[in-house]
């Protein structure tokens, strides 16, 4: 196991009161394992990723919970100690929306040498920036290029290649193909793919896409509101979904085998002012008299399944 995250809660302040982005959740990761995070927009898939990595800044605090890569929990580090030694080195991450995130003013390869020469790197900075452009499908030209010289996917594979720059362990994909097109998405899951089979890099990737996750991850984990909704191996929960959230969810996708699409009715709670009981029953097709009282526990059902629902 190379991250392990236990009941982590993450809470931020607003006028309207306190927001529970997260409110006790599990998440493990295994060595050279591809695990997919799924769920609407709001649900806190990012907060999550921004957890892990330390980058929770005010008005959110993390408020409980613990985050344990390699068995050492690296929320009881200092700032200072997390930068020096986990960030980029051990945890890297490609941001949402990381294809507008490099500087424009500076070339690709100076913002990836920056990244080397500040953790240190020793080595022939201009050879490595060249190895890992070659890693990501690049020419090695693209170094002298600017941002704006780059078509999105370029600049995609760009911030992917800098996010490897000190071989990490442990990457965090946060929506990496989000405003790709169809053939530059599966170009990236593809990358994705070979990074850890010939690198042997562990991911967590996060999307609310599940026609992706179902091509590249091991195991999945399906967030609703700030808590986890169901776990299990991706064939489990494709085959055999079992939450009605994840039903739903599933069932949004379209097939060739139909042209039929169906939705889920109504919106995300209010994060700060959320309903008793199972945050889903709102929503829900099966609501039952105790969805509105008691909160649902994940539990174990069958293999590696678990689901947070009174259906079981």
């Amino acid at each position: 196991m190379i991250l392990s995250v236990r009941d982590l809660r993450v809470y931020f302040s607003s006028p309207r009161g306190q927001v529970k982005a997260l409110d006790g959740v599990d998440l493990d990761v295994d060595r050279r394992e591809i695990v997919g995070l799924a769920g609407e927009s709001g649900c806190g898939k990012s907060t999550l990723a921004l957890a892990i990595s330390r980058l929770i800044f005010p008005p959110g605090k993390i408020t409980g919970g613990k985050v344990s890569f390699d068995g050492r929990d690296v929320l009881s580090l200092s700032e200072e100690e997390f930068r020096r030694e986990y960030r980029w080195k051990k945890i890297a991450m490609v941001f949402q929306g990381s294809m507008n995130g490099f500087t424009p003013v500076f070339t690709i390869g100076y913002q990836i040498n920056e990244v080397l020469q500040i953790h240190g790197f020793e080595g022939d900075l201009q050879a490595r920036v060249s190895e890992l452009l070659r890693m990501v499908d690049l020419d090695p030209e693209i170094a002298i290029r600017y941002p704006h010289e780059l078509s999105g996917g370029q600049k995609q594979r760009a911030f992917i290649a800098m996010a490897l720059a000190l071989d990490p362990p442990f990457l965090i994909a946060d929506e990496p193909t989000t405003a790709l097109d169809v053939v530059t998405q599966v170009s990236i899951m593809n990358l994705l793919k070979r990074l850890r089979k010939e690198n042997g890099i562990a991911i967590l990737l996060i999307t609310h896409d599940l026609a992706l996750l179902s091509e590249v991850v091991d195991r999945m984990y399906i967030l609703y509101a700030g808590r986890m909704a169901e776990t299990g191996t991706a064939e489990e929960i494709f085959r055999e979904p079992m939450h009605p959230y994840t039903k739903g969810l599933i069932a949004s996708i379209p097939t060739l085998q139909s042209t039929k699409i169906a939705g889920i009715e109504g919106f995300m709670p209010d994060l700060a002012n959320l309903p008793p009981g199972c945050k889903f029953y709102p929503r829900c097709p099966y609501v039952m008299d105790v969805c509105k009282i008691n909160e649902p526990e994940l539990r174990n059902v069958k293999g590696d399944q678990r689901v947070a629902c009174w259906l079981y």
